[in-house]
This record gives structure tokens, C-alpha cells and sequence, in this order.
């Protein structure tokens, strides 16, 4: 039996090689860098959660793209 791989896998992969990036980048305090990152990483990721129709996916990373955002603004 073979199990056919989600659609738009590509683009999770390269979200979660971006989140690996960032994670790196802020060990060594790249700021603000590692957080415009992060940013990017999570809007990735709500976007492959909205394809998916993944609500916890899309719900936990739009709330942190805004945390993020409002970080850089606010912080």
C-alpha cells in the first residue's frame, strides 16, 4: 500500500528549512534578522496550513506571524 504524499510538500519543507534557519540565526542573536526569519517562515506555513485546510496550522501560525510583526514594531 503507498501512501501519496500531501500536495504542496515542497513548500512545507522549505517553511521548515526556513524555521530551522531562523532558530539558528537567533542561537547566535542575528537580531533583528532571525526575526524578520521567523516572520517569513510562519506566513509560509499559515499559507501551506490554508492550502492543507489545516486550521491548527494556519490558526498557531498567523497568530505568531502577528506576534512576530507586532514585535518588530512594538518591541
Amino acid at each position: 500500500m503507498r501512501i501519496e504524499p500531501k500536495p504542496y510538500q515542497k513548500l512545507a519543507w522549505i517553511a521548515t528549512a526556513m524555521v530551522i534557519v531562523a532558530a539558528l540565526m537567533a542561537s547566535f542573536n542575528v537580531y533583528p534578522l532571525y526575526v524578520f526569519m521567523f516572520t517569513a517562515a510562519s506566513v509560509l506555513w499559515t499559507y501551506v496550513g490554508w492550502l492543507w485546510k489545516e486550521k491548527s496550522l494556519y490558526v498557531l501560525n498567523g497568530v505568531l506571524t502577528l506576534i512576530y510583526i507586532l514585535g518588530l514594531l512594538f518591541g
